[in-house]
């Protein structure tokens, strides 16, 4: 006999006509408390109540029967019980991380440099430097009358999106995140919003927690809209102006049936929030409202797990989900591809009409206010798009051989940028020019030169361009002319270049300074429709913008290779791998609250407990916010063996090679090292170690905070990246020769050795 929780329960959300179902599952874990039994919930797929409770019948008739837990029961489960109800069970136990990038690639393929005149230009930039905007200028999109890709001081370019400029038709791909993901954000919204009605906060208050994620990531509010208190702040508010925009997205939506749900929501959560609040409250003994230590961290974290037990709290997350799904079957044009379970997975769409494919893809990259409760903007990781654009300004109105790629603002965290992210730097490596977009309004901030960084150690400086926007806005009694106010952006940056050198070493600052000299532009005013003939300022940028295009169509030009061929001596490469996990540490115990600097702050339990939650999940990513681990460990040993590969025992077969020659075999060397530490990372701080993120999620009650500190700390980065001692053991022998081996291979790659 199998446990009364795993019976499945027919479900339907009020106000909806289709039928779900609910159950225990006996197979999945529950992230929460590492056991098996995770609730599931799916669509049944059908309105009819009959064959919905024949499903659900013949899905108890599944739980029941324990030879049908299994993966390899499949096959004969598939003989005895409906389709549906297949795939619903076996959802929970078997592998189904979709490959979003492939799913993009099989509907538009996107042509490479080795086989075609095509190049792919990423784009990168702080948020508000126009890097979004230049790509506007670049397809010809009219910053008035079109809104793609959308634009805002704020953040607003929060998913992958990639542009092909071909003749023919107008063709678009969108991928959106996996069910789980936004469900998972969506429960970490719900508990925020209950802790902020039991702190007696306002019904406003509570509202904007239960619609915008803390890490701005998923903001519901784009989805099912702002209720009825308003919460728009400067970040919602969008710069640009809409004319129309019930042409853009029809009013299918019944605003009013959601802004109830939404009103709903809010007062069901401060009765969830008033019958755990107080219970827990006596239940800990925390009687006094001055013990921060409960209110702030023991009792939080005990709410939140109370919270994703609750059966009132799923019932929330069911509706809002229901409500998020509505909004997809209202996808009349293009065909919609949904998962096994009902979830969309693809949108594809194909026209000739240029205004239409426009006002259609803004309900997938949309920011504007005015539609907000009828986007899926939070909902999608990726958009692909392809048509006839070229540059507006451009006399002869060719097609640029271009692939535009561009993604989330470096500068989307509010915090200092150490290191970038796993999947940025896939995309670096797959591009032939990164185009670095900074205001020339102000210094270069921490994160573009972190970008530099990444892309000098990684042997990518040769793909480096360099554009200063806002260049109109430059302004002062000293700069009198083009070449004074270019002296002076300039400045900034060779100060920059300097403080690299120093850290790097010297080839990091040559590469650079020469990429600065070589590959940098300067626009203003492509906030506007640029005219040749109009305004002196629109000219010189138009040129500025043609010199760029013609430098990312000869970037991927590479000198002959240099026949020299540097030896290393490998007793240097414990020194260098040493260094490396010392500022890995150095980086992270302060975080994790093990160690104390000075000039790092503890980090709040709430961040590291979210972080261990994705570093414990597969299918997520393998960062939260500002907090990446795998990119830490990979950026501390791509530096410092860029560090190391500048020093050679000597050359062979001859000395000396002149310093261009030397440059770029260490970008060679560095481009090969770079591609296996990333997977070197990944693997060690988080594939091996899965089962220590999940107990480190997994850890509850008084103490929990520090065992969870000392778990990641202590358990998993410890042993992923330990510090080479005298000592010999087996975690640093391992770490020694894994990195050792990618070093060597490296070196094969291009004739070095390694002694």
């Amino acid at each position: 006999m199998t446990e009364k929780r795993y019976i499945a329960a027919l479900n339907r959300s009020k106000g909806r006509t289709h039928w779900a179902v609910i159950f225990r599952h006996p197979v999945k874990i529950d992230p929460d408390t590492g056991k098996t039994g995770a609730r599931v919930r799916y669509g049944l797929g059908t309105d009819d109540e009959e064959q919905a409770s024949q499903l659900v019948t013949q899905l108890n008739e599944l739980l029941a029967n324990e030879t049908f837990w299994s993966l390899s029961a499949r096959p004969d489960a598939a003989k005895r019980f409906p389709a549906r109800v297949v795939e619903i069970f076996y959802h929970g136990i078997e592998p189904d991380a979709a490959d979003h990038t492939a799913i993009r690639e099989e509907a538009i393929p996107l042509p490479n440099s080795k086989d075609s005149s095509y190049r792919r230009a990423l784009l990168l930039g702080t948020t508000g430097a126009g890097k979004t905007t230049l790509l506007r200028q670049i397809i010809g999109t009219h910053p008035n009358t079109e809104r793609f890709p959308s634009t805002s001081t704020a953040r607003t370019t929060v998913h992958d999106t990639e542009i092909l400029l071909v003749a023919g038709s107008y063709r678009a791909v969108v991928t959106f995140f996996p069910i789980d993901e936004v469900r998972e954000h969506l429960n970490e919204c719900i508990s925020e919003a209950v802790l902020t009605a039991y702190r007696g906060s306002g019904d406003r208050d509570v509202l904007r927690k239960m619609l915008m994620h803390v890490n701005q990531r998923f903001r519901f509010n784009y989805v099912l809209g702002n209720g009825a208190t308003p919460i728009l702040d400067d970040e919602d508010e969008d710069d640009e102006t809409d004319e129309a925009v019930s042409e853009i997205i029809p009013d299918l939506i019944d605003l009013d049936a959601t802004t109830a749900l939404l009103t709903r929501c809010v007062t069901d959560l401060r009765e969830i929030a008033k019958r755990h609040g107080s219970a827990l409250k006596q239940e800990l003994g925390a009687e006094d409202e001055k013990d921060q230590r409960v209110i702030d961290e023991l009792f939080e974290e005990e709410l939140d797990h109370r919270l994703r037990d609750d059966e009132d709290c799923h019932r929330i997350a069911d509706q809002l989900m229901d409500e998020i799904e509505l909004r997809f079957s209202l996808l009349t044009e293009g065909r919609l591809r949904k998962t096994k379970q009902g979830w969309p997975l693809s949108w594809t769409w194909e026209t000739n009409d240029r205004a239409l494919f426009i006002r259609s893809i803004a309900r997938f990259s949309g920011n504007q206010a005015s539609m907000f409760g009828r986007l899926l903007t939070p909902l999608v990781n990726g958009v692909r798009v392809a048509g006839p654009f070229h540059p507006s300004w451009q006399v002869t109105r060719d097609i640029p051989s271009l692939v535009l790629m561009d993604g989330e603002g470096l500068g989307h965290t509010p915090k200092s940028v150490a290191s970038i992210s796993t999947s940025l730097t896939h995309r670096i490596a797959a591009a032939d020019a990164v185009v670095l977009v900074d205001s020339a309004t102000q210094p270069m901030q921490a994160a573009p030169v972190a970008a530099m960084r990444d892309l000098i150690s990684s042997g990518s400086a040769q793909k480096l361009l360099l554009i200063f926007t806002h260049f109109d806005l430059v302004k002062g009694p000293n700069l009198q002319t083009n070449a004074d106010k270019e002296e002076h952006v300039l400045a900034s940056a060779e100060n920059v270049l300097a403080a690299l050198g120093e850290e790097l070493g010297p080839y990091a600052e040559r590469a650079l300074r020469s990429r600065l000299q070589e590959a940098r532009y300067f626009v203003g005013a492509i906030d506007q429709e640029l005219k040749p003939t109009e305004k002196k300022a629109h000219k010189r940028t138009i040129v500025q913008m043609e010199s760029l295009l013609k430098a990312i169509d000869s970037v991927v030009e590479r000198p002959a290779p240099v026949k020299a061929y540097p030896v290393y001596d490998s007793m240097q490469l414990p020194i260098a791998i040493s260094k490396a996990a010392e500022g890995f540490r150095d980086t992270w115990w302060p975080r994790l609250g093990l160690a104390y600097k000075s000039s790092s702050s503890k980090e709040h339990w709430k961040r590291i407990w979210a972080l261990s939650r994705r570093l414990a999940t597969p299918t997520m990513r393998d960062e939260y916010d500002n907090l990446k681990p795998v990119a830490d460990l990979r950026t501390q040993l791509q530096e410092r063996l860029f560090v190391l590969i500048q020093s050679p025992l000597r050359w062979e077969p001859f000395e000396p090679v002149d310093e261009a020659a030397k440059l770029q075999v260490f970008s060679s060397l560095a481009e090969g090292m770079a591609k296996r530490i990333v997977e070197l990372a990944s693997r060690r701080v988080r594939a091996e170690r899965l089962m220590k993120w999940q107990a480190a999620y997994g850890e509850s009650g008084r103490g929990s905070s520090y065992r969870r500190a000392n778990i990641i700390g202590e358990q998993i980065y410890q042993p992923a990246a330990p510090i080479p001692d005298v000592v010999p053991s087996p975690d640093r022998n391992a770490f020694l020769h894994e990195v050792a081996a990618a070093v060597r291979a490296a070196c094969e790659e291009i004739g070095a050795s390694l002694q």
